[in-house]
């Protein structure tokens, strides 16, 4: 009955109905405001681990890298044209969490070290001319990671400056003795629903490294 009524009126009106769809008629049609969304899903990738060495004496530091990526739906919706339709509904402030808890595999695991943080994005306008063609005014992004902020220099940098991962955590060997012990990690990202992206909380897992602890 409704699109009987819409044929009509797009008819006696000549105003093609495909056209009409797009725009809002009476408050009950508004395809405009989620255009820009994605239907792709978000996924935290592989979960990886670096380590500098195989072997370590009792005595040393060992450092762990834990690095990963956000791919999917937001990724491809952080853009400049995004930035700025969020800009003009004042949502101008996104905060991704983010944690890691590094743990002993095997049998009885056991955490050897945490990491619970965030990203903060901050939009603004700028007439910055490394960021700017002739001047113009235009909304961009400030990233800040541990309270510093960083202004990324395109688009591109900016999606891998919010949504790419590489943290390092720090054990002693000490404290797993000597022999080789299996390391493992876990990560979380998670970021409440904003105008170009639905909510997102997610945990993923690696695969085990292993390493081995002399006296």
């Amino acid at each position: 009955m409704v699109l009987s009524n819409l044929r009509w009126i797009c008819k006696h009106l000549q105003v093609d109905l495909m056209d009409f769809s797009r725009k809002s008629y009476n408050g009950t049609i508004n395809v405009t405001e989620s255009e820009e969304l994605t239907d792709e899903k978000n996924t935290i990738g592989e979960v990886s681990l670096e380590k500098p060495a195989d072997k370590f004496t009792v005595n040393d530091n060992i450092a762990i890298n834990v690095k990963f990526s956000v791919s999917g739906g937001l990724r491809e919706a952080f853009n400049e044209k995004n930035w700025e339709r969020a800009y003009n509904k004042h949502d101008n402030i996104f905060k991704l969490k983010y944690g890691i808890k590094l743990y002993l595999g095997g049998l009885r695991k056991r955490e050897l070290g945490a990491l619970d943080t965030y990203k903060k994005v901050a939009l603004f306008w700028t007439r910055n001319p490394k960021l700017t063609q002739m001047s113009e005014k235009k909304v961009w992004v400030q990233i800040s990671k541990n309270f510093e902020p960083h202004i990324p220099v395109n688009q591109t940098e900016a999606q891998q400056m919010l949504l790419d991962f590489d943290e390092k955590m720090e054990i002693r060997a000490s404290e797993l003795g000597p022999g080789k012990h299996k390391i493992g990690a876990e990560v979380y990202v998670s970021w409440f629903k904003h105008d170009y992206t639905d909510e997102f909380d997610t945990r993923s897992n690696s695969k085990e490294i292993e390493i081995e602890i002399t006296k």
